[in-house]
């Protein structure tokens, strides 16, 4: 599969058969990921691999998150820990801020969010299905998350992502033209 057809095929895929990803799929995961560009070779990326027992403590603060933040909706709650309890594969991904540097702090970011992406393309051509979270189960403005995962202060996390063998296969949504997206100067 060439890139330009990865891209077209790729889909958040939010269900998963249950299947647990390979280790070898991982590696081939990260070893990807560490291709993406980045300012000035930096690399500035962390991967935290959760699955087993780390995917159980974060289950459990996904959902002490989502109560608090959603006390009023119990059927959000448990829609998505139903989600998040059917994700076989969670990589959380940080970037490194450098004190006293807000713009290469800024220039890491988007390198992680590279490398993220990278991910989700190398997921799609290993037959795996991915979505990239930044908010509610992905916890990634929560601090516990950070306390789970011992993750110094000078790493921020950008992503969450969930990875399985997928149990769906989302439609082609349209999309805008690039032409209405472009201005040529």
């Amino acid at each position: 599969m060439n890139v330009i057809d990865a891209m077209k095929k790729r889909r958040a895929i939010r269900q998963f058969d249950g299947r647990l990803v390979e280790e070898d799929k991982i590696r081939t995961l990260l070893e990807t990921a560490i291709l993406a560009p980045n300012d000035r070779m930096r690399q500035p990326w962390h991967f935290y691999i959760i699955q087993g027992a780390g995917k159980v403590n974060f289950t459990q603060l996904a959902e002490e998150y989502l109560q608090e933040r959603f006390p009023t909706k119990p059927n959000l709650v448990q829609e998505s820990l139903k989600v998040l309890n059917n994700t076989p594969l969670l990589i959380v991904i940080t970037a490194d801020q450098i004190a006293n540097d807000a713009d290469a702090s800024e220039d890491n970011v988007f390198a992680s969010c590279c490398a993220a992406h990278s991910i989700w393309l190398a997921a799609e051509e290993l037959g795996l299905g991915c979505v990239w979270r930044t908010r509610g189960i992905a916890l990634v403005r929560d601090a516990r998350l950070n306390e789970l995962l011992h993750c110094p202060p000078e790493q921020k996390v950008i992503g969450t992502l969930c990875l399985g063998y997928p149990a769906e296969q989302p439609p082609i949504p349209a999309r805008t033209s690039y032409t209405e997206k472009v201005t040529w100067v």
